[in-house]
């Protein structure tokens, strides 16, 4: 179990970087995606990161054929999914894990479905419920709610009609993926739209998915197969948020992430920044299946602010806003943010028992927290097996100095985090 030690960084840093972590989020599902196709996908930057490489392995226990090098990634898929010899391991991905039920549940076959020690105790019901209720055959450890999980496959499912009581992107994205092996249009509502890959991705592909005018996403189901993927994995601008935060707290500074999703879903936290009084450009490039551009980010004096709309767009983000937060002049408040409970930890609990050490008043709520701005101190962070705490208190770290605890879990999706984090002191 690995250690990070961050000193504070004692100068103003200007920097381009266009070797941020791919989008796990697109990569997960590219692989995934390819398999609905009978011809070869091509994906290029696709995340060589153990999260990421846990679904390639997945889809290829289930009959395709895998040829990777390095970033760039060629999947032949199976004419038929052939049911695993072995359990199916997603590792520490929630996602994968989630949309991987979807996927599965309407496949005939059985399927069982686990990963490491901490994915093992986060909770599955709200995935498996609404697939249940669609009338999928979804079982495991504590009546569903924690994996390994066990699919028995539905040969012939029935069109459904599902209002989520949650927004959740994967939650919806597991039930239009249940759904496109329907026997007929199935339809999903969300309160308040989640990040939309899915739906993009798969029209992208061929696939019929339509939201009507009362708000329901309709799901046709599929007619033979989609196209097959051609496309290059954009950078994650969750990923990339740490290195804005990075140039927001500090003085002078200023930082250029280049090939960027720039997805209105994606994008969330950085739109908060600018809220705080930080400079934010986006520079759009090019929009196939996701707009992608470049975003620049200058240091301004941050400001408080009251977070509580378009929670589902920046839920990644908002450990690391919690240290911009802290910094800001004034009280900042999160609301609405219930989902940070379910995440690779309980971030909510997280972040304010790490602030507590750091030093910042705080108040808990049980949908979020209000931060007391003004300064941080170093301590010694437990990361809770959590990448987005332990990289969001390494950030930190650039201001006060930081020891982070377990950083291990930072290699399942940003393996040069700390390399790129080294060179803002060059």
């Amino acid at each position: 179990m690995e250690n990070f030690n961050i000193e504070k960084l004692d100068k103003a840093f200007d920097i381009e970087i266009d070797s941020i972590a791919s989008d796990k989020s697109i990569s997960h599902r590219c692989a995934m995606f390819s398999i609905f196709s009978n011809e070869t996908s091509y994906i290029k930057n696709f995340l060589t990161a153990e999260d990421t490489l846990n679904s390639l392995s997945i889809v290829e226990q289930l009959g395709a054929e895998v040829k990777r090098d390095g970033s760039n990634v060629e999947i032949t898929p199976a004419k038929k999914l052939t049911e695993p010899k072995d359990v199916l391991d997603c590792g520490n991905a929630g996602t994968g894990m989630r949309l991987f039920c979807g996927l599965l549940a309407s496949v005939d076959g059985a399927f069982t479905l686990t990963g490491d020690k901490y994915l093992r105790e986060r909770p599955m019901k709200r995935v498996a419920d609404p697939l249940r209720s669609i009338g999928t055959n979804i079982d495991g450890r504590d009546n569903g709610n924690k994996a390994p999980l066990f699919i028995r496959g539905v040969k012939e499912l029935k069109p459904f009609v599902y209002e989520s009581p949650v927004d959740s992107a994967q939650v919806k994205s597991a039930l239009i993926l249940a759904g496109l092996r329907a026997t007929g249009i199935s339809k999903y509502k969300e309160n308040e739209l989640t990040r939309d890959h899915t739906e993009r991705m798969l029209k992208g592909m061929g696939a019929k998915i339509e939201t009507d005018e009362d708000g329901y996403i309709n799901i046709h189901p599929l007619e033979g197969y989609l196209k097959p993927l051609n496309i290059t994995v954009p950078t994650d601008p969750s990923s990339g948020f740490f290195f804005a935060v990075a140039a927001a707290i500090t003085p002078n500074s200023r930082v250029l992430i280049k090939n960027v999703s720039l997805n209105p879903t994606r994008i969330g936290a950085y739109e908060v920044l600018k809220e705080m009084g930080v400079e934010v450009n986006f520079i759009k490039k090019e929009d196939i299946y996701e707009p992608i551009g470049d975003i620049e980010v200058k240091h301004k004096e941050l400001n408080g602010v009251v977070v509580e709309k378009h929670i589902s767009w920046l839920i990644d983000e908002l450990p690391a806003l919690s240290i911009a937060m802290s910094l800001a002049k004034g009280k900042s408040l999160v609301k609405n943010a219930e989902e940070l409970r379910v995440k690779e930890s309980d971030r909510i609990k997280a972040v304010v028992s790490n602030l507590e050490k750091c030093g910042v008043e705080y108040t808990e709520f049980e949908d979020g927290y209000e931060i007391v701005g003004g300064s941080l101190k170093k301590a010694k962070i437990n990361s809770h097996g959590d990448h987005r705490i332990a990289m969001s208190f390494s950030i930190a770290g650039l201001n006060c100095g930081m020891e982070i605890e377990d950083v291990d879990c930072i290699l399942t999706s940003f393996p040069n985090f700390k390399e790129i984090l080294d060179s803002l002191k060059a």
